[in-house]
Order: C-alpha cells, then sequence, then structure tokens
C-alpha cells in the first residue's frame, strides 16, 4: 500500500483563491471508494493501491482545467514501502509515540 502526497494548483487563473478548485478536486476523491484521503493545509494525502491513487491524481489534474484554469502544476510525493503495511495513521502514531 502506497502514501501519496499531491498538491495540485491551478495558474492562469483570474484571482489568486484555489479553495473551489480543491473542493472540486475532492469531488473526485469522494467518488472514488478504493482509496483513503486526508486534506491538509498544503495538499492532500491519499493511501491506497499506487496504480489506483495515479488514477485518481490524473483525473484531479484535469478537475482545474475544466474548471477555467489555463495551466495546472501538479507535484507527487510517494511513500511506497513495501517491508510492512503501513497507513497513515500509523505513520502518525510513529511519531506521536516519541513525543
Amino acid at each position: 500500500m502506497a502514501i501519496v502526497e499531491t498538491t495540485i494548483v491551478p495558474l492562469g487563473t483570474a484571482g489568486t483563491s484555489v479553495s473551489k478548485y480543491v473542493a472540486a478536486c475532492h469531488k473526485v476523491l469522494q467518488e472514488e471508494k478504493r482509496v483513503k484521503y486526508m486534506l491538509t493545509p498544503m495538499g492532500t494525502v491519499i493511501e491506497g493501491d499506487l496504480d489506483v491513487i495515479l488514477a485518481v491524481i490524473r483525473k484531479m489534474h484535469e478537475v482545474p482545467f475544466n474548471e477555467g484554469a489555463l495551466r495546472v502544476s501538479t507535484s507527487i510525493r510517494i511513500d511506497d514501502r513495501r517491508d510492512k503495511q503501513g497507513s497513515m495513521e500509523q505513520k502518525l502514531k510513529a511519531v506521536e509515540e516519541k513525543l
């Protein structure tokens, strides 16, 4: 199972606010039942099968174009651990236990 952080930034829009684009991207996530996700102030973390996650991010990447953006910059960071099962909650718990 992979944990992926993505940030999708619309460029070439009329204003500086991006919340409407973020909300539209999250509608794609709400429809996809095969992944778990967490919205953060600076991006979105998605957990699940890597192939499914990449397909979902591809759909999310198109959303700002459909909403009128002229350019979209998408960043993706992948944590794909194969030696043991991990999760978003497990990663947070491991750090909290050390605090």
